[in-house]
């Protein structure tokens, strides 16, 4: 017989790791404001259980005073968050395509409605990364150590932001919702029942109704996770129905009981990067380049965790070209976390992908159903197909990308150049169909600049007084290259997906035209034997000497494996163990053997 010792209930992950923006969210998104939003949607007709745009617009705009532009962001941000068939985002990508001006956008935007209550509590969690010197100074003493000495190798900007990177931190999770979990439920209260202060009281009942809108944050299982099941049916039946005070007659719960209930059954996420770090299955990896991998940390929870929680974790990985295509790959969360000097490749259809405090590296990405967030990053470069790109507290980055939404760019960044998607692999196109991507709509160069003091329209971007203004570029013609995949994989797409933007791509004819005149002048210089040997000589050193310059050396040694180093893994039963676990083994187009650390 289930004792009520079995039941645990924790907070969902991805509505913190996606939908929290890495901002602190307006004054107007906190309880008081969206106390009234609740009370006001419950009291007018059209508005529950589902909110349009044009109603949210009206909201957010008339009431909160928000810019519609941000308005539209989180309404398009918890769009993503939530589930769509593959199916059915592309239907709507087809709709939006065929847009010629603002009205018809507009048209297509109005038909979209999202779960009212959902919607409400999804505004109240954006005040996760919300600045507040009280809950520092519960935290840790004030001033604490970091602050008085921080650390040499801490940059500022990394110091100014670390407290507000909380979306993978699933202890915060835990404390936020444990926090706040009485105004939480204020909010699904009835306004009927609320008096005049917009505080529960003792007696105020919550609908089944409503509680059901807490799936979107909770959830939780019995007999130690063995079967994860939406909030509200764990709180109808079985023990928690007693504990809850839940009445079957009048569908509802009283509020304090119901309160006390999820309060004493919080635990931690046991699908949390925390578990995942502590317990996740390590990753085999086919080669290991002079001891380099030692320090990597590498393990994912996707043999255990549910659709929406699957992690892989990758830490520490230092001057490696990884790579990787495979089912385990498929639906996950992948945080990319202190790498440096690498090249990664995860060339699989993605849930999200969170490039943390990397420098000096290349993320090559299979096409990511929701979000790219690049945080605290130096002098990164990243590669995809995305529901929507973010960079916050970055500088010297580069995003070649192809995306439906505007690119966001959260504060803290410089020097942000971004670029249209330039490259493809024989896969891409499946992949895309599979999470709903298409290749219209594309506003890969359409960025949106969300200040420490909201949004920044187009006048202020063009001034230099406000240097969030001027945080990102366009890549210029002359520094706009094509990217090669370099290893052989099955399927039909043989060139980038939807082409590239015509300026971009009389630079690359140009270059091709280049080649070919080139080619055309050593044929006809009719070299004999020995010129012959001279002139490639010349060239081969002229071509080491820019390999050496611009760093590409070391992406080019990294994906051919040394002999030794392939005998070693041919002679161990880690190789076996990769071989038999269904993954798809990307080869070097030029090597015989695995690719470079193919795991």
């Amino acid at each position: 017989m289930e004792t009520e010792e079995d039941i645990s209930i924790w907070p969902r992950m991805e509505p913190f790791m996606l939908g929290a923006l890495q901002v602190a969210p307006s004054s107007k998104l906190g309880s008081h404001y969206l106390r009234k939003m609740a009370m006001y949607v419950q009291t007018r007709d059209g508005c529950c259980p589902l909110l349009q745009w044009p109603m949210w617009r009206h909201i957010a705009c008339g009431k909160l005073q928000l810019p519609e532009d941000l308005a539209w962001l989180y309404f398009e941000t918890f769009d993503l968050l939530i589930g769509h068939t593959s199916e059915k985002r592309l239907e709507r990508a087809e709709c939006l395509s065929q847009c010629s001006s603002k009205s018809e956008l507009d048209q297509q935007r109005n038909k979209l409605s999202v779960d009212t209550l959902q919607f409400i509590i999804f505004l109240f969690i954006q005040q996760l990364n919300r600045v507040s010197l009280r809950s520092s100074l519960i935290v840790e003493e004030w001033p604490s150590q970091r602050t008085r000495s921080p650390s040499p190798s801490t940059s500022e900007r990394e110091s100014k932001t670390c407290s507000q990177n909380k979306n993978w931190d699933d202890q915060a999770h835990l404390s936020f919702v444990h926090s706040h979990l009485a105004e939480i439920l204020e909010l699904l209260v009835e306004p009927s029942q609320l008096p005049r202060s917009g505080q529960a009281q003792r007696d105020c009942q919550i609908s089944l109704d409503a509680v059901r809108s807490l799936s979107l944050l909770l959830e939780g299982s019995t007999s130690q996770g063995t079967t994860v099941q939406s909030v509200y049916r764990l709180l109808t039946k079985g023990p928690l129905q007693a504990q809850s005070g839940y009445c079957a007659k009048s569908r509802s719960f009283p509020f304090h009981k119901l309160l006390s209930c999820l309060q004493q059954n919080l635990t931690l996420n046991p699908f949390g990067v925390t578990a995942c770090q502590h317990s996740g299955k390590k990753l085999a990896w086919a080669q290991q380049v002079e001891g380099a991998m030692k320090r990597a940390k590498i393990a994912r929870n996707t043999h255990t965790a549910p659709p929406g929680s699957k992690i892989i974790s990758m830490s520490q990985v230092l001057k490696q070209t990884l790579a990787k295509t495979s089912e385990k790959l498929t639906g996950t969360n992948i945080k990319i976390h202190r790498c440096a000097e690498s090249f990664i490749y995860l060339l699989s259809p993605l849930r999200s992908v969170t490039v943390d405090k990397c420098r000096d590296c290349t993320v090559v990405l299979g096409p990511v159903e929701t979000t790219v967030h690049i945080h605290s990053c130096e002098n990164v470069k990243v590669v995809c197909v995305a529901g929507r790109v973010a960079f916050g507290a970055s500088s010297h980055c580069t995003a070649f990308i192809l995306t439906p939404t505007r690119p966001l760019l959260l504060p803290g960044n410089t020097d942000i150049t971004f670029g249209p998607y330039h490259t493809f692999y024989p896969s891409l196109e499946d992949h895309m169909a599979s999470v709903g991507l298409a290749v219209v709509p594309n506003v890969w160069d359409q960025p949106l600049v969300l200040g420490t003091e909201g949004l920044l329209n187009a006048s202020q971007c063009n001034t230099t007084t406000n240097m969030e203004s001027v945080c990102y570029r366009l890549i210029p013609q002359a520094e706009f290259h094509t990217l090669v995949v370099p290893f052989k994989m099955e399927g039909d797409t043989c060139e980038i997906p939807g082409g590239l933007p015509p300026l971009y791509q009389a630079t690359v004819d140009e270059k091709n035209k280049r080649i070919r005149t080139w080619h055309k002048t050593v044929t006809e210089a009719r070299l004999n034997k020995e010129q012959r040997g001279l002139f490639q000589e010349l060239v081969e050193m002229k071509f080491h000497e820019w390999l050496l310059e611009t760093g590409h050396r070391q992406e080019l040694d990294g994906l051919i494996p040394s002999v030794l180093t392939t005998q070693k893994i041919l002679n161990t039963k880690e190789t076996d163990s990769f071989k038999a676990s269904g993954d798809t083994i990307i080869r070097n187009s030029k090597a015989n053997g695995p690719s470079t650390a193919t795991y």
